[in-house]
């Protein structure tokens, strides 16, 4: 007799899953730069995002930004008023036009309690962003800002993570890439002329990474290393 095959169980749709929550929880659509929370409004929900990007940033008492984070389809954030975090502490907003899912605090925890498969699907975003959050640290700590631009655009691009890399990033400024990675809007339109140079990206419109940036990434010669330490 012939063994029978064991039928695989279905991946667990996040999306899907969310859509069938009872209660607690509403789906917005937002323009491009349109704030979603601003740093100092309550926490009270975590978000999820359908459709879109957004950037999360801090802004210090002179009015300076920088941002921190980068979140696109498929990711959470404003998961801090889960551990206690009574206000925002980044303001979020919209880079393309989205569309966010908004669970409040109650019902997401609720959630997390009763639906195991989620919990599990939760607890790897966070993990992985965790993991995110300390190799940005190593990055600003010890690479060059033109490895660092490179590694920010590798990102953006989805390289490195599950599936095919996704070639085609949204419209970005460089001046938000100037404050992801710390330095200024005019060395970032230099890396990004010379990379288009080297055939590493291309941009008309939109910005078209290439697989061969990561040799940006991982190697750098001292020649540039010399170059980017005497910023």
């Amino acid at each position: 007799m012939k063994a029978k095959k064991k039928k695989k169980n279905p991946a667990f749709k996040v999306d899907a899953f969310l859509a069938t929550v009872n209660g607690g929880r509403s789906i917005s659509n937002y323009r491009k730069n349109q704030k979603l929370f601003s740093q100092g409004d309550p926490a009270d929900a975590v978000f999820y995002i359908r459709e879109g990007k957004v950037k999360v940033c801090v802004i210090n008492e002179l009015g300076k930004e920088a941002v921190v984070a980068v979140h696109d389809e498929g990711d959470f954030f404003g998961e801090g008023c889960l551990v206690g975090q009574s206000q925002r502490l980044a303001t979020v907003a919209t880079m393309t036009d989205c569309v966010i899912m908004r669970i409040d605090k109650a019902s997401m925890v609720r959630v997390l309690h009763d639906e195991p498969k989620f919990s599990e699907r939760f607890m790897a975003f966070l993990l992985t962003r965790n993991a995110r959050v300390e190799e940005d640290l190593v990055d600003q700590l010890f690479n060059s800002s033109e490895k660092r631009l490179a590694r920010t655009l590798l990102l953006m691009a989805n390289f490195g993570k599950e599936g095919r890399p996704e070639r085609v990033i949204t419209k970005v400024s460089q001046e938000t890439l100037a404050e992801i990675i710390g330095t200024t809007r005019s060395r970032v339109s230099s890396f990004m002329n010379k990379f288009r140079k080297l055939g590493l990206i291309n941009y008309n419109g939109h910005l078209e990474v290439y697989n061969s940036l990561l040799s940006m990434v991982l190697h750098e010669t001292p020649a540039i290393q010399a170059d980017n330490d005497a910023e």
